[in-house]
């Protein structure tokens, strides 16, 4: 039997930046993180490696605006290891409908703390803003950004956003974690001991048990297999989202071009020929409507020619995920079709797809698209998970949340916000949002 005070089960993005938290800054002790597979290599490797500040949600908005507090204060302590930018999402639209609802979004969630809204022409200048968003109209729009659609109306640019090697900074704060005695253990985690009211410990594959009075749940789309383990049915779901690398050998993406996300449905247009061969293979998905969001960002230095996007069209969800991941060979084509209503030079591409390299993972979230961070069950069971697509940007705002109420820190308003137990709340499930707030 091997001791330790703190047990974390998983080593994605959540459960390093949780034993980071626990054993650098917080001195707890002895960190344990248990994962039979190498660290960052389910799911937290596959996504666009973003964030933005900008959330339908004041819980949401602190938690994010604390995240990217610690991202900065990172990167700055590992001399930008991590390569943390800060060019923005561009919200796009071609409905002046859809702008003005933008608009009035942006004058709501400014009152949560994200910053100001300056329009466009106005009082201030465009340009390299630190937070709050910046709304532009045409011709503003076409100045800034020639490479967008004419057919475009105007657009939103988020400024406290960006992204970051996600890989780099969970190696970062791994390496961190084990040079303040955290300890990594190649395993799987087959039962957590719990004696009366509160945990004990785990049971591990290979035989071990580790003697421990806190474990944290942070198996990213795995935590329902692991909560059912301390008597826990937690309410998570995972969505399949596809992630393309599109090497754009022509630039038609300039390379210093912020997060570009086209905000309108779409219909994808496919020639008649191209139809009917779409009929037959029974892909209606890619006939109809489309949904919003088709959206990506230049991936690499000044150098590169790779274009990361994705699109969710797929509808996939499940509520325990299923690997490999199931495939879709026409991804690549469609995302550039999409792509392409936002961006006309894209059209070079019809005939001859770029070089292209799919991968993705599960959105493993609740059903009003928030995570679960803090005590649930027994106690010394902590939960951190449910990050949905937004792992890599709130891990470090989580998991210092997480910290908190493992020390028995004082707690920030929003933390009840994101316990298990918000869904005894009969006010806060009365007001529950949708499953789609802030997502992309």
């Amino acid at each position: 039997m091997t001791t330790a005070d703190a047990v974390v089960v998983g080593a994605g993005i959540a459960g390093v930046a949780a034993a980071h938290q626990l054993a650098v800054r917080r001195k707890v002790g002895k960190v344990v993180i248990v994962d039979p597979r190498p660290p960052l290599t389910l799911t937290s490797d596959k996504s666009t490696e973003c964030y933005r500040n900008w959330w339908p949600s004041e819980s949401m908005v602190g938690l994010m605006n604390r995240s990217i507090d610690l991202l900065e204060e990172f990167s700055e302590e590992s001399n930008g290891v991590f390569g943390l930018s800060r060019r923005g999402y561009l919200f796009v639209t071609a409905d002046l409908v859809k702008l003005a609802v933008m608009e009035a979004q942006a004058d709501v969630i400014t009152t949560f703390g994200a910053g100001a809204v300056r329009r466009h022409p106005g009082p201030v200048p465009y340009g390299d803003h630190a937070d709050g968003v910046d709304i532009l109209n045409q011709p503003d729009l076409a100045k800034h950004f020639p490479y967008l659609t004419p057919e475009a109306k105007g657009a939103v640019h988020v400024r406290r956003a960006g992204w970051f090697s996600a890989q780099q900074l969970g190696s970062w704060m791994l390496e961190e974690s084990e040079r303040n005695g955290a300890v990594r253990v190649v395993d799987t985690v087959t039962a957590i001991d719990v004696d009366g009211d509160r945990v004990r410990g785990v049971r591990l594959a290979g035989g071990d048990v580790i003697e421990a009075p806190v474990v944290v749940v942070a198996a990213g789309p795995m935590s329902r297999e692991v909560g059912r383990l301390a008597g826990l049915e937690l309410p998570l779901r995972s969505e399949l989202h596809l992630k393309v690398a599109l090497r754009d050998h022509l630039g038609v993406i300039p390379r210093d071009a912020p997060m570009l996300i086209w905000s309108d449905p779409q219909w994808i247009d496919w020639s008649e020929e191209e139809r009917a061969g779409l009929a037959e293979l029974g892909r209606d998905d890619l006939l109809g409507k489309m949904p919003v969001f088709c959206h990506g960002r230049p991936e690499g230095g000044e150098g590169s020619s790779w274009f990361l996007a994705l699109w969710e069209y797929h509808d996939h969800v499940v509520d325990d995920p299923v690997y490999p991941l199931p495939e879709d060979p026409l991804y690549p084509e469609a995302v550039i079709r999409g792509l392409t209503t936002m961006i006309p030079g894209l059209e070079a591409y019809r005939d001859h797809l770029p070089e292209a390299r799919i991968d993705g993972g599960y959105y493993t979230k609740t059903v009003e698209n928030r995570p679960l961070i803090g005590p649930a069950g027994p106690e010394g069971l902590h939960l951190i998970c449910g990050f949905s697509g937004f792992g890599v940007m709130v891990a470090c705002g989580a998991a210092d949340l997480l910290a908190a109420h493992v020390a028995g820190e004082s707690l920030p308003e929003y933390a009840g916000e994101f316990l298990l137990s918000r869904y005894d709340d009969p006010d806060y499930m009365a007001n529950l949002p949708g499953a789609d707030s802030g997502q992309l």
